[in-house]
């Protein structure tokens, strides 16, 4: 009868999702991991079965959490589209300004750092990252396409356009709040996008 696991998995997860996104795949080690855990070797490789196993099972945590947040805001029918996008877009702003670790550097977005880290050689985070946007990308088109209808997204371009657009904007704000921009330039930067979307 095998012995039943004395700790919280999915805790020891999202603890290790925090310590990848802090210093990236290959900078974090297997010592790290258990460091910050307080699991063994033992325990990590026996419940994860490798440390890449470990960053493919947060990474698609981070993914989940993060979409899930963001269509969220884009599911509020009630109100007209632009204004969801207006909220996108804020949203993004206010978790970039609460990511900060000890030296005041934000962390970005793991998704954005795996891409830049690993999307080219390392095939399951590709097709982590891929399939997750697919996904925005299907909510952004489908907020566009409603802001045409009701008005409130007047720009030329075509939905799937405008839906790369805004995906492009909110990697950029992420990737411009760890290269060190202010509060205020995310600000003018999503405002500058809605601008776009909405001149």
């Amino acid at each position: 009868m095998a012995r039943p696991r004395k700790f919280d998995e999915e805790r020891a997860l999202d603890t290790a999702m925090r310590v990848f996104w802090e210093r990236g795949y290959e900078a974090t080690s297997t010592q790290d991991l258990c460091d910050a855990t307080g699991l063994g070797r033992s325990s990590i490789y026996n419940t994860f079965q490798s440390k890449h196993d470990l960053f493919e099972r947060a990474l698609a945590r981070y993914l989940d959490t993060m979409t899930l947040a963001q269509t969220a805001v884009l599911d509020d029918v009630e109100r007209p589209a632009a204004d969801r996008v207006r909220a996108l877009l804020t949203q993004v702003v206010e978790s970039e300004a609460e990511c900060r670790i000890g030296s005041g550097r934000a962390l970005g977005c793991l998704g954005v750092n795996t891409v830049v880290e690993l999307g080219a050689r390392d095939p399951g985070a590709a097709a982590a990252l891929e399939r997750d946007t697919a996904r925005r990308l299907a909510a952004y088109r489908v907020v566009m396409e409603a802001g045409r209808r009701d008005g409130s997204i007047t720009a030329s371009r075509a939905p799937d356009a405008l839906a790369r657009f805004l995906n492009a904007t909110v990697a950029g704000l992420r990737v411009s709040s760890q290269g060190g921009a202010a509060r205020a330039d995310l600000e003018a930067i999503a405002e500058t996008a809605m601008d776009a979307m909405v001149p």
